[in-house]
Protein backbone atom coordinates (compact mmCIF):
# COMPACT_ATOMS: atom_id res chain seq x y z
CA UNK A 1 0.00 0.00 0.00
CA UNK A 2 3.18 2.39 0.32
CA UNK A 3 2.91 3.09 -3.50
CA UNK A 4 -0.86 4.33 -3.06
CA UNK A 5 0.18 7.13 -0.59
CA UNK A 6 -0.25 9.26 -3.03
CA UNK A 7 -3.31 8.04 -4.29
CA UNK A 8 -4.75 7.98 -0.71
CA UNK A 9 -3.96 11.31 -0.26
CA UNK A 10 -5.92 12.60 -3.35
CA UNK A 11 -8.96 10.72 -2.58
CA UNK A 12 -8.97 11.96 0.99
CA UNK A 13 -8.24 16.06 -0.36
CA UNK A 14 -11.48 15.20 -2.20
CA UNK A 15 -13.23 14.05 -0.35
CA UNK A 16 -12.70 16.72 2.35
CA UNK A 17 -13.45 19.46 -0.57
CA UNK A 18 -16.78 17.83 -1.13
CA UNK A 19 -17.64 17.60 2.58
CA UNK A 20 -16.70 21.25 3.13
CA UNK A 21 -18.67 22.08 0.38
CA UNK A 22 -21.51 20.15 1.93
CA UNK A 23 -21.16 22.21 5.48
CA UNK A 24 -21.31 25.29 3.35
CA UNK A 25 -23.84 25.14 0.64
CA UNK A 26 -26.40 23.52 3.79
CA UNK A 27 -25.60 26.07 6.04
CA UNK A 28 -26.34 28.91 3.05
CA UNK A 29 -29.29 26.79 1.85
CA UNK A 30 -31.09 26.02 5.50
CA UNK A 31 -30.64 30.07 6.23
CA UNK A 32 -32.33 30.56 2.42
CA UNK A 33 -35.16 27.95 3.82
CA UNK A 34 -36.11 29.78 6.88
CA UNK A 35 -35.75 33.16 5.23
CA UNK A 36 -38.24 31.73 2.60
CA UNK A 37 -40.50 30.07 5.77
CA UNK A 38 -40.68 33.45 7.31
CA UNK A 39 -41.64 35.03 3.70
CA UNK A 40 -44.24 32.32 3.36
CA UNK A 41 -45.70 33.23 6.54
CA UNK A 42 -46.40 36.61 5.79
CA UNK A 43 -47.73 35.43 2.39
CA UNK A 44 -49.85 33.46 4.17
CA UNK A 45 -51.45 36.02 6.61
CA UNK A 46 -51.63 38.30 3.45
CA UNK A 47 -53.77 35.89 1.47
CA UNK A 48 -55.77 35.35 4.97
CA UNK A 49 -56.79 39.40 5.32
CA UNK A 50 -57.78 39.10 1.56
CA UNK A 51 -59.70 36.64 2.04
CA UNK A 52 -61.50 38.34 5.11
CA UNK A 53 -61.80 41.12 3.42
CA UNK A 54 -64.43 39.27 0.28
CA UNK A 55 -65.72 36.91 2.77
CA UNK A 56 -66.35 39.82 5.46
CA UNK A 57 -69.71 41.69 6.04
CA UNK A 58 -68.10 44.90 4.40
CA UNK A 59 -68.75 43.05 0.69
CA UNK A 60 -71.89 41.08 1.99
CA UNK A 61 -73.26 44.44 2.92
CA UNK A 62 -72.63 45.73 -0.63
CA UNK A 63 -73.94 42.71 -2.51
CA UNK A 64 -77.42 42.99 -0.19
CA UNK A 65 -77.71 47.08 -0.85
CA UNK A 66 -77.40 46.03 -4.22
CA UNK A 67 -80.03 43.08 -4.57
CA UNK A 68 -81.88 45.62 -2.50
CA UNK A 69 -81.88 48.43 -4.97
CA UNK A 70 -82.24 46.03 -7.70
CA UNK A 71 -85.96 44.65 -5.85
CA UNK A 72 -87.17 48.41 -5.92
CA UNK A 73 -85.76 49.48 -9.05
CA UNK A 74 -88.12 46.51 -10.31
CA UNK A 75 -90.89 47.50 -8.07
CA UNK A 76 -90.64 50.38 -9.59
CA UNK A 77 -90.70 49.38 -12.93
CA UNK A 78 -93.68 47.34 -12.67
CA UNK A 79 -95.13 49.91 -10.81
CA UNK A 80 -95.22 52.00 -14.00
CA UNK A 81 -98.13 50.13 -16.62
CA UNK A 82 -100.24 50.01 -13.50
CA UNK A 83 -100.16 54.08 -12.54
CA UNK A 84 -100.30 54.97 -15.93
CA UNK A 85 -103.42 52.41 -16.26
CA UNK A 86 -104.92 53.74 -13.17
CA UNK A 87 -104.38 57.49 -14.69
CA UNK A 88 -105.99 56.45 -17.78
CA UNK A 89 -108.80 55.04 -16.04
CA UNK A 90 -109.31 58.47 -13.67
CA UNK A 91 -108.32 61.04 -16.89
CA UNK A 92 -111.61 59.24 -18.65
CA UNK A 93 -113.60 59.43 -16.20
CA UNK A 94 -113.38 62.89 -14.79
CA UNK A 95 -113.71 63.79 -18.41
CA UNK A 96 -116.98 61.66 -18.73
CA UNK A 97 -117.79 63.48 -15.88
CA UNK A 98 -117.19 66.73 -17.12
CA UNK A 99 -119.76 66.17 -19.84
CA UNK A 100 -122.51 65.00 -17.39
CA UNK A 101 -121.76 68.56 -15.68
CA UNK A 102 -122.05 70.36 -18.51
CA UNK A 103 -125.60 68.85 -18.91
CA UNK A 104 -126.79 69.63 -15.62
CA UNK A 105 -125.73 73.57 -16.14
CA UNK A 106 -127.72 72.84 -19.00
CA UNK A 107 -130.65 71.63 -17.10
CA UNK A 108 -130.26 74.27 -14.37
CA UNK A 109 -130.11 76.86 -17.23
CA UNK A 110 -133.33 75.80 -18.28
CA UNK A 111 -135.24 75.64 -15.37
CA UNK A 112 -134.04 79.83 -14.76
CA UNK A 113 -135.16 80.08 -18.27
CA UNK A 114 -138.53 78.47 -17.04
CA UNK A 115 -138.72 80.24 -13.76
CA UNK A 116 -138.73 83.50 -15.45
CA UNK A 117 -141.35 82.79 -17.49
CA UNK A 118 -143.30 81.26 -14.75
CA UNK A 119 -142.82 84.68 -13.02
CA UNK A 120 -143.96 86.59 -15.82
CA UNK A 121 -147.22 84.48 -16.51
CA UNK A 122 -147.80 84.95 -12.97
CA UNK A 123 -148.10 87.98 -13.52
CA UNK A 124 -151.11 88.31 -15.47
CA UNK A 125 -153.42 85.93 -13.71
CA UNK A 126 -155.92 87.31 -11.26
CA UNK A 127 -156.70 86.09 -8.29
CA UNK A 128 -154.23 84.50 -5.79
CA UNK A 129 -151.01 86.28 -7.70
CA UNK A 130 -149.53 86.55 -4.60
CA UNK A 131 -149.35 82.78 -4.36
CA UNK A 132 -148.09 82.10 -8.15
CA UNK A 133 -144.93 84.72 -7.81
CA UNK A 134 -144.44 83.57 -4.55
CA UNK A 135 -143.92 79.91 -5.89
CA UNK A 136 -141.58 80.90 -8.72
CA UNK A 137 -139.83 83.76 -7.03
CA UNK A 138 -138.75 80.65 -4.81
CA UNK A 139 -138.26 77.90 -7.84
CA UNK A 140 -135.81 80.60 -9.50
CA UNK A 141 -134.03 81.09 -6.09
CA UNK A 142 -133.35 77.03 -6.04
CA UNK A 143 -132.21 76.90 -9.39
CA UNK A 144 -129.70 80.27 -8.92
CA UNK A 145 -128.64 78.14 -5.87
CA UNK A 146 -128.20 74.82 -8.25
CA UNK A 147 -126.47 76.99 -10.95
CA UNK A 148 -123.84 78.22 -8.96
CA UNK A 149 -122.91 74.90 -7.01
CA UNK A 150 -122.78 73.24 -9.94
CA UNK A 151 -120.62 76.24 -11.77
CA UNK A 152 -118.67 75.57 -9.16
CA UNK A 153 -118.42 72.52 -10.06
CA UNK A 154 -117.32 72.77 -13.51
CA UNK A 155 -114.39 74.99 -12.66
CA UNK A 156 -113.58 72.53 -10.14
CA UNK A 157 -114.20 69.69 -12.83
CA UNK A 158 -111.30 71.15 -15.00
CA UNK A 159 -108.71 71.95 -12.87
CA UNK A 160 -109.26 68.38 -12.01
CA UNK A 161 -109.16 67.48 -15.59
CA UNK A 162 -106.04 69.28 -15.91
CA UNK A 163 -103.81 67.94 -13.42
CA UNK A 164 -104.77 64.31 -14.15
CA UNK A 165 -104.40 64.89 -17.97
CA UNK A 166 -100.54 66.69 -16.72
CA UNK A 167 -99.93 63.42 -14.43
CA UNK A 168 -100.95 60.53 -16.93
CA UNK A 169 -99.13 63.00 -19.81
CA UNK A 170 -95.75 62.69 -17.33
CA UNK A 171 -96.51 59.22 -16.30
CA UNK A 172 -97.02 57.70 -19.86
CA UNK A 173 -94.06 59.69 -21.19
CA UNK A 174 -91.83 58.50 -18.03
CA UNK A 175 -92.75 55.12 -18.57
CA UNK A 176 -92.22 54.48 -22.27
CA UNK A 177 -88.71 56.32 -21.75
CA UNK A 178 -87.07 54.83 -18.67
CA UNK A 179 -89.00 51.61 -18.12
CA UNK A 180 -86.58 49.25 -20.10
CA UNK A 181 -83.89 51.64 -18.56
CA UNK A 182 -85.37 50.80 -15.11
CA UNK A 183 -85.82 46.77 -15.77
CA UNK A 184 -81.41 46.71 -17.92
CA UNK A 185 -80.51 48.96 -14.70
CA UNK A 186 -82.42 46.06 -12.35
CA UNK A 187 -80.69 43.67 -14.38
CA UNK A 188 -77.44 45.22 -14.47
CA UNK A 189 -77.39 45.11 -10.18
CA UNK A 190 -78.87 41.71 -10.47
CA UNK A 191 -76.02 40.76 -11.98
CA UNK A 192 -73.30 42.91 -9.68
CA UNK A 193 -75.25 41.28 -6.79
CA UNK A 194 -74.53 37.80 -8.65
CA UNK A 195 -70.82 38.44 -9.35
CA UNK A 196 -70.29 39.76 -5.27
CA UNK A 197 -71.66 36.81 -3.88
CA UNK A 198 -70.40 34.51 -6.52
CA UNK A 199 -66.94 36.40 -5.49
CA UNK A 200 -67.53 36.29 -2.33
CA UNK A 201 -68.53 32.25 -2.57
CA UNK A 202 -65.28 31.98 -4.08
CA UNK A 203 -63.04 33.91 -1.43
CA UNK A 204 -64.78 31.03 0.65
CA UNK A 205 -63.26 28.71 -1.01
CA UNK A 206 -60.19 30.18 -1.92
CA UNK A 207 -59.54 30.73 2.04
CA UNK A 208 -60.15 26.95 1.75
CA UNK A 209 -57.47 26.24 -0.44
CA UNK A 210 -55.01 28.26 0.70
CA UNK A 211 -55.33 26.61 3.90
CA UNK A 212 -54.66 23.73 2.54
CA UNK A 213 -52.07 24.95 0.70
CA UNK A 214 -50.40 26.45 4.01
CA UNK A 215 -50.53 23.11 5.26
CA UNK A 216 -48.88 21.28 2.91
CA UNK A 217 -45.94 23.98 2.19
CA UNK A 218 -45.68 23.87 5.85
CA UNK A 219 -45.34 20.14 6.09
CA UNK A 220 -42.67 20.33 2.81
CA UNK A 221 -40.85 22.57 4.68
CA UNK A 222 -40.87 20.90 7.54
CA UNK A 223 -39.19 17.48 5.64
CA UNK A 224 -37.15 20.22 3.44
CA UNK A 225 -35.87 21.07 7.06
CA UNK A 226 -35.43 17.59 8.35
CA UNK A 227 -33.76 16.73 4.61
CA UNK A 228 -31.19 19.43 5.40
CA UNK A 229 -30.20 17.71 8.05
CA UNK A 230 -28.83 14.84 5.89
CA UNK A 231 -26.56 16.82 5.06
CA UNK A 232 -24.43 16.96 8.28
CA UNK A 233 -24.76 13.20 8.55
CA UNK A 234 -23.34 12.73 5.26
CA UNK A 235 -20.38 15.05 6.04
CA UNK A 236 -19.76 13.07 9.56
CA UNK A 237 -19.74 10.08 6.64
CA UNK A 238 -16.98 11.61 4.71
CA UNK A 239 -14.75 12.74 8.11
CA UNK A 240 -15.21 9.10 9.10
CA UNK A 241 -14.17 7.94 5.44
CA UNK A 242 -10.90 10.58 5.66
CA UNK A 243 -10.06 9.37 9.15
CA UNK A 244 -10.03 5.84 7.63
CA UNK A 245 -7.95 6.83 4.78
CA UNK A 246 -5.58 8.40 7.32
CA UNK A 247 -5.23 5.79 9.46
CA UNK A 248 -3.47 3.39 6.09
CA UNK A 249 -1.67 6.11 4.67
CA UNK A 250 -0.86 6.84 8.27
CA UNK A 251 -0.62 10.53 6.97
CA UNK A 252 -2.30 12.25 9.68
CA UNK A 253 -4.01 11.15 12.96
CA UNK A 254 -4.41 7.44 13.22
CA UNK A 255 -7.65 5.91 14.94
CA UNK A 256 -5.66 3.56 17.66
CA UNK A 257 -2.42 5.36 17.46
CA UNK A 258 -0.76 2.71 19.90
CA UNK A 259 -1.84 0.17 17.69
CA UNK A 260 0.28 -1.42 14.13
CA UNK A 261 -1.53 -3.36 11.21
CA UNK A 262 -0.35 -5.00 8.54
CA UNK A 263 -0.83 -4.78 4.71
CA UNK A 264 -4.11 -7.11 4.84
CA UNK A 265 -5.48 -4.65 7.09
CA UNK A 266 -4.76 -1.99 5.43
CA UNK A 267 -6.61 -3.34 1.94
CA UNK A 268 -9.68 -4.06 4.35
CA UNK A 269 -10.39 -0.75 5.55
CA UNK A 270 -9.91 1.06 2.09
CA UNK A 271 -11.94 -1.38 0.88
CA UNK A 272 -14.53 -0.97 3.50
CA UNK A 273 -13.95 2.74 3.49
CA UNK A 274 -14.76 2.99 -0.36
CA UNK A 275 -17.89 0.92 0.49
CA UNK A 276 -19.06 3.44 2.91
CA UNK A 277 -17.94 6.12 0.16
CA UNK A 278 -20.54 5.08 -2.68
CA UNK A 279 -22.98 4.31 0.08
CA UNK A 280 -22.95 8.14 1.62
CA UNK A 281 -22.80 9.21 -2.06
CA UNK A 282 -25.67 6.96 -2.62
CA UNK A 283 -27.85 8.26 0.45
CA UNK A 284 -26.78 11.87 0.11
CA UNK A 285 -27.97 12.00 -4.02
CA UNK A 286 -31.22 10.37 -2.80
CA UNK A 287 -31.62 13.44 -0.50
CA UNK A 288 -30.68 16.15 -2.46
CA UNK A 289 -33.51 14.87 -4.72
CA UNK A 290 -35.65 15.13 -2.25
CA UNK A 291 -34.86 18.60 -1.10
CA UNK A 292 -35.01 19.29 -4.81
CA UNK A 293 -38.77 18.11 -5.05
CA UNK A 294 -39.57 19.50 -1.86
CA UNK A 295 -38.22 23.08 -3.02
CA UNK A 296 -40.09 22.30 -6.36
CA UNK A 297 -43.38 21.74 -5.07
CA UNK A 298 -42.97 24.47 -2.30
CA UNK A 299 -42.52 26.87 -5.25
CA UNK A 300 -45.65 25.22 -7.25
CA UNK A 301 -47.54 25.46 -4.04
CA UNK A 302 -46.99 29.39 -3.68
CA UNK A 303 -47.53 30.25 -7.14
CA UNK A 304 -51.03 28.49 -6.71
CA UNK A 305 -51.52 30.66 -3.67
CA UNK A 306 -50.64 33.79 -5.43
CA UNK A 307 -52.48 32.92 -8.37
CA UNK A 308 -55.61 32.10 -6.13
CA UNK A 309 -55.00 35.49 -4.31
CA UNK A 310 -55.59 37.03 -7.99
CA UNK A 311 -58.50 35.28 -8.91
CA UNK A 312 -60.46 37.05 -5.50
CA UNK A 313 -59.55 40.29 -6.91
CA UNK A 314 -61.06 39.91 -10.50
CA UNK A 315 -58.47 39.38 -12.26
CA UNK A 316 -54.80 39.35 -12.08
CA UNK A 317 -53.66 42.75 -12.77
CA UNK A 318 -56.45 43.88 -10.64
CA UNK A 319 -58.98 44.72 -13.31
CA UNK A 320 -61.29 47.65 -11.71
CA UNK A 321 -63.97 47.49 -14.92
CA UNK A 322 -66.11 45.21 -12.57
CA UNK A 323 -66.33 48.07 -10.29
CA UNK A 324 -66.79 50.95 -12.99
CA UNK A 325 -69.77 48.88 -13.97
CA UNK A 326 -71.58 48.80 -10.78
CA UNK A 327 -70.73 52.38 -10.49
CA UNK A 328 -72.08 53.59 -13.81
CA UNK A 329 -74.94 51.58 -13.07
CA UNK A 330 -75.78 52.53 -9.92
CA UNK A 331 -75.57 56.24 -10.66
CA UNK A 332 -77.81 55.54 -13.29
CA UNK A 333 -80.19 53.93 -10.87
CA UNK A 334 -79.99 57.19 -8.29
CA UNK A 335 -80.87 59.22 -11.81
CA UNK A 336 -84.01 57.23 -12.50
CA UNK A 337 -84.83 56.96 -9.09
CA UNK A 338 -84.85 61.25 -8.79
CA UNK A 339 -87.52 60.89 -12.02
CA UNK A 340 -89.60 58.80 -10.56
CA UNK A 341 -90.07 60.75 -7.35
CA UNK A 342 -89.89 63.67 -9.76
CA UNK A 343 -93.20 62.25 -11.86
CA UNK A 344 -94.69 61.11 -8.59
CA UNK A 345 -95.26 64.91 -6.95
CA UNK A 346 -97.72 65.09 -10.18
CA UNK A 347 -99.46 62.20 -9.18
CA UNK A 348 -99.54 63.41 -6.00
CA UNK A 349 -101.10 66.62 -6.93
CA UNK A 350 -102.87 65.05 -8.76
CA UNK A 351 -104.49 62.82 -6.35
CA UNK A 352 -104.88 66.23 -3.48
CA UNK A 353 -107.62 67.81 -6.27
CA UNK A 354 -109.32 64.56 -6.56
CA UNK A 355 -109.68 64.42 -2.58
CA UNK A 356 -111.12 68.21 -2.66
CA UNK A 357 -112.92 67.91 -5.88
CA UNK A 358 -115.11 65.01 -4.41
CA UNK A 359 -115.74 66.43 -1.79
CA UNK A 360 -117.55 69.32 -3.15
CA UNK A 361 -118.90 67.03 -6.30
CA UNK A 362 -120.74 64.73 -3.83
CA UNK A 363 -122.04 67.85 -1.63
CA UNK A 364 -123.29 69.40 -4.94
CA UNK A 365 -124.62 65.87 -6.20
CA UNK A 366 -126.76 65.59 -2.30
CA UNK A 367 -127.88 69.66 -2.73
CA UNK A 368 -128.91 69.15 -5.88
CA UNK A 369 -131.21 66.03 -5.06
CA UNK A 370 -132.71 68.21 -2.75
CA UNK A 371 -133.18 71.03 -4.56
CA UNK A 372 -134.84 68.79 -7.41
CA UNK A 373 -137.19 67.65 -5.24
CA UNK A 374 -138.11 70.59 -4.11
CA UNK A 375 -138.49 71.80 -7.45
CA UNK A 376 -140.81 69.57 -8.76
CA UNK A 377 -142.85 70.26 -5.85
CA UNK A 378 -143.21 73.58 -6.14
CA UNK A 379 -143.68 72.85 -10.27
CA UNK A 380 -146.72 70.37 -9.32
CA UNK A 381 -148.03 72.90 -6.57
CA UNK A 382 -148.19 75.75 -8.68
CA UNK A 383 -149.89 73.46 -11.52
CA UNK A 384 -152.60 72.18 -9.37
CA UNK A 385 -153.32 75.62 -8.37
CA UNK A 386 -153.35 77.24 -12.01
CA UNK A 387 -155.76 74.23 -12.97
CA UNK A 388 -158.63 76.07 -10.77
CA UNK A 389 -158.60 78.84 -12.90
CA UNK A 390 -159.47 77.31 -15.77
CA UNK A 391 -158.35 79.23 -19.05
CA UNK A 392 -156.56 81.46 -17.56
CA UNK A 393 -154.11 79.00 -15.69
CA UNK A 394 -153.65 76.75 -18.63
CA UNK A 395 -150.38 78.19 -19.89
CA UNK A 396 -149.09 78.55 -16.87
CA UNK A 397 -149.52 74.87 -15.99
CA UNK A 398 -147.81 74.30 -19.59
CA UNK A 399 -144.68 76.06 -17.73
CA UNK A 400 -145.50 74.25 -14.18
CA UNK A 401 -144.72 70.82 -16.26
CA UNK A 402 -141.74 72.17 -17.65
CA UNK A 403 -140.38 72.93 -14.80
CA UNK A 404 -140.73 69.08 -13.53
CA UNK A 405 -139.79 67.28 -16.80
CA UNK A 406 -136.48 69.73 -16.16
CA UNK A 407 -135.87 68.74 -12.93
CA UNK A 408 -136.42 65.17 -14.15
CA UNK A 409 -133.93 65.67 -16.60
CA UNK A 410 -131.66 66.99 -13.69
CA UNK A 411 -132.35 64.09 -11.53
CA UNK A 412 -131.42 61.46 -14.10
CA UNK A 413 -128.13 63.45 -14.75
CA UNK A 414 -127.00 63.23 -11.27
CA UNK A 415 -127.90 59.67 -11.42
CA UNK A 416 -125.61 59.00 -14.20
CA UNK A 417 -122.74 60.92 -12.35
CA UNK A 418 -122.33 58.98 -9.05
CA UNK A 419 -121.13 55.93 -10.39
CA UNK A 420 -118.68 58.19 -12.05
CA UNK A 421 -117.59 59.82 -8.71
CA UNK A 422 -117.44 56.66 -7.33
CA UNK A 423 -115.26 55.49 -10.03
CA UNK A 424 -113.49 58.17 -9.36
CA UNK A 425 -113.03 57.94 -6.08
CA UNK A 426 -111.90 54.41 -6.55
CA UNK A 427 -109.14 54.89 -9.22
CA UNK A 428 -107.79 57.54 -6.44
CA UNK A 429 -107.59 55.24 -3.39
CA UNK A 430 -105.87 52.85 -5.74
CA UNK A 431 -103.36 55.06 -7.29
CA UNK A 432 -102.87 56.16 -3.64
CA UNK A 433 -102.37 52.45 -2.70
CA UNK A 434 -99.77 51.95 -5.41
CA UNK A 435 -98.03 55.22 -4.46
CA UNK A 436 -98.29 53.67 -1.09
CA UNK A 437 -96.48 50.85 -1.93
CA UNK A 438 -93.52 52.40 -3.79
CA UNK A 439 -92.47 55.21 -1.09
CA UNK A 440 -93.04 52.98 2.21
CA UNK A 441 -89.64 51.96 0.96
CA UNK A 442 -88.55 55.74 1.53
CA UNK A 443 -87.06 55.93 -1.77
CA UNK A 444 -85.44 59.24 -1.20
CA UNK A 445 -83.08 57.34 1.51
CA UNK A 446 -82.20 55.80 -1.42
CA UNK A 447 -78.89 57.85 -2.86
CA UNK A 448 -77.41 57.75 0.51
CA UNK A 449 -77.67 53.48 0.46
CA UNK A 450 -76.13 53.62 -2.80
CA UNK A 451 -73.33 55.94 -2.10
CA UNK A 452 -72.88 54.32 0.54
CA UNK A 453 -72.32 50.43 -1.17
CA UNK A 454 -70.47 52.08 -3.83
CA UNK A 455 -68.07 53.86 -0.82
CA UNK A 456 -67.68 49.91 0.62
CA UNK A 457 -66.79 48.39 -2.32
CA UNK A 458 -64.42 50.64 -3.47
CA UNK A 459 -62.48 51.30 -0.47
CA UNK A 460 -62.69 47.18 0.06
CA UNK A 461 -61.17 47.04 -3.39
CA UNK A 462 -57.94 49.84 -2.63
CA UNK A 463 -57.22 47.55 0.39
CA UNK A 464 -57.33 44.35 -1.60
CA UNK A 465 -55.18 46.13 -4.31
CA UNK A 466 -52.59 46.76 -1.93
CA UNK A 467 -53.30 43.36 0.18
CA UNK A 468 -52.66 41.86 -3.92
CA UNK A 469 -49.31 43.80 -4.40
CA UNK A 470 -47.91 42.34 -1.18
CA UNK A 471 -48.91 39.10 -2.21
CA UNK A 472 -47.55 39.36 -5.25
CA UNK A 473 -44.07 41.17 -4.44
CA UNK A 474 -43.63 38.51 -1.86
CA UNK A 475 -44.43 35.41 -3.65
CA UNK A 476 -41.74 37.02 -6.16
CA UNK A 477 -39.23 36.89 -3.27
CA UNK A 478 -40.01 33.81 -2.03
CA UNK A 479 -39.61 32.34 -5.27
CA UNK A 480 -36.43 34.20 -5.57
CA UNK A 481 -35.12 32.15 -3.02
CA UNK A 482 -36.39 28.83 -3.35
CA UNK A 483 -34.67 28.99 -6.66
CA UNK A 484 -31.83 29.99 -5.09
CA UNK A 485 -31.47 27.46 -2.82
CA UNK A 486 -32.32 24.59 -5.62
CA UNK A 487 -29.09 25.96 -8.05
CA UNK A 488 -26.88 25.45 -5.07
CA UNK A 489 -28.20 22.44 -4.79
CA UNK A 490 -27.84 21.40 -8.00
CA UNK A 491 -24.40 22.66 -8.30
CA UNK A 492 -23.72 20.54 -4.93
CA UNK A 493 -24.83 17.79 -6.29
CA UNK A 494 -22.30 18.13 -9.88
CA UNK A 495 -19.70 18.25 -6.79
CA UNK A 496 -21.12 15.31 -4.75
CA UNK A 497 -21.18 12.50 -7.96
CA UNK A 498 -17.41 12.86 -8.48
CA UNK A 499 -17.53 10.83 -5.54
CA UNK A 500 -17.88 7.21 -6.89
CA UNK A 501 -15.38 7.93 -9.36
CA UNK A 502 -12.69 8.57 -5.95
CA UNK A 503 -13.91 5.16 -4.51
CA UNK A 504 -14.15 3.24 -7.81
CA UNK A 505 -10.02 4.14 -7.44
CA UNK A 506 -9.68 3.20 -4.03
CA UNK A 507 -11.11 -0.68 -4.71
CA UNK A 508 -8.23 -0.54 -7.72
CA UNK A 509 -5.99 0.79 -5.13
CA UNK A 510 -7.13 -2.07 -2.78
CA UNK A 511 -7.32 -4.78 -4.75
CA UNK A 512 -9.14 -8.27 -5.13
CA UNK A 513 -8.54 -9.55 -1.20
CA UNK A 514 -10.51 -12.71 -1.58
CA UNK A 515 -11.25 -14.17 2.29
CA UNK A 516 -9.31 -11.96 4.73
CA UNK A 517 -7.75 -13.89 7.94
CA UNK A 518 -6.95 -11.45 10.56
CA UNK A 519 -5.44 -11.33 13.81
CA UNK A 520 -7.20 -10.30 17.35
CA UNK A 521 -5.39 -6.49 17.12
CA UNK A 522 -6.46 -6.22 13.53
CA UNK A 523 -9.80 -6.66 14.34
CA UNK A 524 -9.52 -4.58 17.67
CA UNK A 525 -9.08 -1.67 14.97
CA UNK A 526 -11.69 -2.91 13.08
CA UNK A 527 -13.68 -2.63 15.98
CA UNK A 528 -12.79 0.78 16.90
CA UNK A 529 -13.18 2.03 13.05
CA UNK A 530 -16.82 1.00 14.10
CA UNK A 531 -17.35 2.15 17.64
CA UNK A 532 -16.75 5.68 15.72
CA UNK A 533 -19.66 5.33 13.68
CA UNK A 534 -22.64 7.76 14.63
CA UNK A 535 -25.63 6.24 11.90
CA UNK A 536 -26.92 2.79 12.03
CA UNK A 537 -26.48 3.09 7.84
CA UNK A 538 -22.75 3.44 8.60
CA UNK A 539 -22.74 0.30 10.94
CA UNK A 540 -24.71 -1.78 8.34
CA UNK A 541 -22.40 -1.25 5.78
CA UNK A 542 -19.49 -1.96 8.01
CA UNK A 543 -20.87 -5.37 8.75
CA UNK A 544 -21.94 -6.14 5.44
CA UNK A 545 -17.95 -5.73 3.94
CA UNK A 546 -16.79 -7.16 6.57
CA UNK A 547 -19.10 -10.13 6.13
CA UNK A 548 -18.28 -10.28 2.29
CA UNK A 549 -14.52 -10.64 2.96
CA UNK A 550 -15.87 -13.77 5.78
CA UNK A 551 -14.59 -11.32 8.82
CA UNK A 552 -16.76 -12.46 11.43
CA UNK A 553 -18.56 -9.44 13.59
CA UNK A 554 -20.48 -8.80 16.28
CA UNK A 555 -24.10 -8.69 15.58
CA UNK A 556 -26.15 -5.25 17.16
CA UNK A 557 -27.44 -5.95 20.69
CA UNK A 558 -31.56 -6.19 20.40
CA UNK A 559 -33.62 -3.27 21.45
CA UNK A 560 -35.65 -3.29 24.33
CA UNK A 561 -39.58 -3.16 23.86
CA UNK A 562 -40.42 -2.62 27.10
CA UNK A 563 -38.66 -1.15 30.22
CA UNK A 564 -38.31 -3.64 32.96
CA UNK A 565 -36.58 -1.76 36.13
CA UNK A 566 -38.74 0.77 37.89
CA UNK A 567 -36.90 4.32 38.90
CA UNK A 568 -38.23 4.06 42.29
Amino acid sequence: MTSSHHQLADAITAIEQVSSRIETTFAHVGGQLGHGHTIFQGLNESLSALSGELSGAQIEGASGALQDIARRLNDLAEALPAESALLDRLRITVIESGGLLKQLAKYVGMIMIVARSAKIESASLDGDRGDFVAFTQEAFDLGKAVQVSIEDCARDQQLLAAAVETAWGRQTEFERRYRPQLGASTTELRSAFVDLERQRNNSIHVADLAGGSARKISDVVGRSIVSLQAGDSTRQRLEHVCEGLQRVGDIGPTLVPAMTAGGSLDQVIVQLEAAQLKDAQQEFESGIGEIVQSFSTIISEVALLIERGRSLHGGKDGDSSFLARVRATLAQASNLIAMCEDGGRSIDEALSVVEGTLVKFRDAIANLADSVIDITLIGMNASLKAGHLGAKGRAFVVIANEMKVTADHMSGVAVKLEPLLVGIGSAADELRATRSRNEQHELSSMEAEILQALHEVEAGNDRLGGLILRLVEEGGEFDRVMNGAMDQMATLGVGVSALPAVAQRLESAAGDLGIVALDPSDEAVLEQLHARYTMERERNQHREVLRRLGIATKEPAPVAEECDFELF
